[in-house]
């Protein structure tokens, strides 16, 4: 694949979403003279030379309403009254409506289909159960209030969140011209030197003197949730085959494509598979992880697999490792053991690392480790095409997936990304398609970034449906300073650094 294409795929850096804004024409002064600019119509603020933030609009509410949407139960013969999913089969969605009709409610049943993917068809996921129509959220409620008082459970929707060409978007975008700005690109967890200290995005822009600021990591039990590179070194391991973006020179070089990491852990002649980096020993968040994690070692978005014997680093950015049964081994900055503890919990030493260890991995540890041995832990990085992905100063690799545009066209491996759940992989949850309908049907508040071949790139924190909180939002937190996002999970930062 030539790197004139991979400059052109589109990623969604914070969540899932089923539109995003166009790819701007390779440049030309031919082409940049014609082709129209996809941010006309929208209201732009230089916030530093090369860099804008235009707040924009698409898309129409017309036609969309307040409504109950009723829940239905996970097991069709379950309980009605303590339901908790949002959609199900259609013999459930109608013994839901049914016992609305018998209690003087006109539930409406509509179906609800996934759409095509490029790694998998279009195909009905379930039913939904409605009631009313109403143009102000206030009758929904009320028309709520007294479903739940006849023993149904439910929430009040507006239907301009169900997703769909055309829906109302709204976005600051915001855009960097690497012909103009002079600054960099960067990545940081914020203004606290510990990457588990959890900082707002609001906290990191100002402390960095950045000129704006976008979220772009998962984070869980405070560890992002997938491959995690800056300035070259692995702060995090992969989910394995999800989509993300390596950053180098500043912004100026990109590549978006799926990556996987493998990381190994030698001591003396033995050599083991580490599961993670820095993060929780057992938890494994988004799946996608290495060792026998069960359910599933497929990505599987916001899912926490589990493994109760598992080898993980801690590097200097973690302060204070977690405490626990096992093994933990501390490492100077020389790689050699000063300590060998029976139990987990301790401090990483400047320059040094940990290797904690649980279950029969921690025998493993205690039998290979000892005060005086010198052990080496290797990560490789990996891409879509099996390549190894060289690590320098200057790099930085955030997976956040999935990627959404390719060339042009919408290209998303919802299943590889693991935003559609299956019941041959996560048992009862994937039977449940609740997780799937909110996520990858619906409109979620998005945080799509683009990188294209004209002069740099694009991220727009943008929301979708519910006119009352619709708007994502931007602060000016000093004179020329500005920090932009949509609702999210926090905190990792891509910000611009002022010239």
């Amino acid at each position: 694949m030539s790197s004139k294409a991979l400059a052109r795929w589109v990623l969604a850096a914070c969540l899932p979403v089923a539109m995003t804004l166009p790819a701007l024409p390779a440049h030309s002064a031919d082409t940049a003279a014609r082709a129209p600019d996809p941010l006309a119509g929208g209201t732009t603020t230089e916030l530093a030379p090369g860099v804008t933030m235009t707040e924009l609009s698409t898309g129409s509410d017309a036609g969309d309403v307040w409504t109950v949407h009723v829940y239905v139960p996970a097991d069709p013969n379950g309980p009605i009254n303590t339901a908790n999913t949002g959609l199900g089969t259609r013999p459930t969605a109608q013994r839901v409506a049914d016992a609305l009709t018998a209690k003087g409610f006109a539930p409406r049943i509509e179906e609800v289909d996934l759409p095509a993917f490029a790694d998998g068809p279009a195909q009905p996921l379930g039913w939904t159960v409605r009631v009313g129509r109403y143009t102000s959220q206030a009758d929904a409620t009320t028309t709520y209030q007294a479903i739940r008082a006849a023993g149904f459970t439910g929430q009040v929707r507006w239907t301009g969140g169900d997703g769909g060409p055309g829906q109302l978007q709204h976005m600051y975008v915001i855009r960097v011209d690497f012909h103009a700005f002079r600054g960099t690109v960067a990545s940081e967890t914020g203004p606290s030197p510990a990457m588990n200290d959890m900082n707002h995005l609001s906290d990191i822009v100002p402390a960095y003197g950045a000129v704006a600021g976008i979220n772009s990591h998962w984070f869980y039990n405070n560890a992002p949730g997938g491959l995690y590179v800056r300035d070259g070194t692995v702060l995090q391991a992969a989910t394995q085959g999800r989509g993300g973006v390596a950053i180098t020179r500043g912004g100026r070089g990109v590549h978006v494509d799926t990556y996987r990491s493998s990381t190994t852990l030698y001591a003396g002649g033995a050599a083991v598979a580490v599961d993670g980096i820095n993060r929780v020993p057992g938890q494994v968040w988004n799946c996608g992880g290495v060792g026998g994690d069960q359910p599933t070692e497929k990505p599987m978005h916001d899912v926490e697999c589990t493994d109760p014997s598992e080898i993980v680093e801690f590097t200097p950015e973690w302060d204070g490792t977690p405490a626990g049964d096992g093994t933990e081994v501390v490492l100077d900055a020389h790689r050699r053991v000063v300590a060998v503890h029976t139990s987990r919990g301790t401090t990483v030493p400047a320059g040094g690392s940990t290797i904690q260890a649980t279950g029969d991995q921690a025998t493993w540890l205690a039998a290979h480790a000892h005060v005086g041995d010198v052990l080496r832990v290797r990560t490789r990085i990996t891409d879509s095409r099996g390549h190894r992905v060289p690590l320098t100063r200057d790099t930085t690799i955030i997976q956040t997936g999935p990627t959404l545009v390719r060339d042009g066209r919408i290209s998303i491996d919802a299943y590889g990304d693991g935003i559609v759940h299956s019941a041959s992989d996560v048992g009862d949850e994937g039977t449940d398609q609740t997780f799937t309908y909110n996520w990858t049907v619906r409109g979620t508040p998005p945080l799509p970034s683009a990188w294209t071949t004209v002069a740099g790139c694009c991220s727009s924190p943008s929301t979708a449906g519910n006119p009352a909180t619709a708007r994502a939002s931007a602060s000016t937190r000093k004179p020329g300073s500005c920090g932009a996002w949509a609702p999210s999970r926090r905190s990792t930062s891509t910000a611009a650094d002022p010239p």
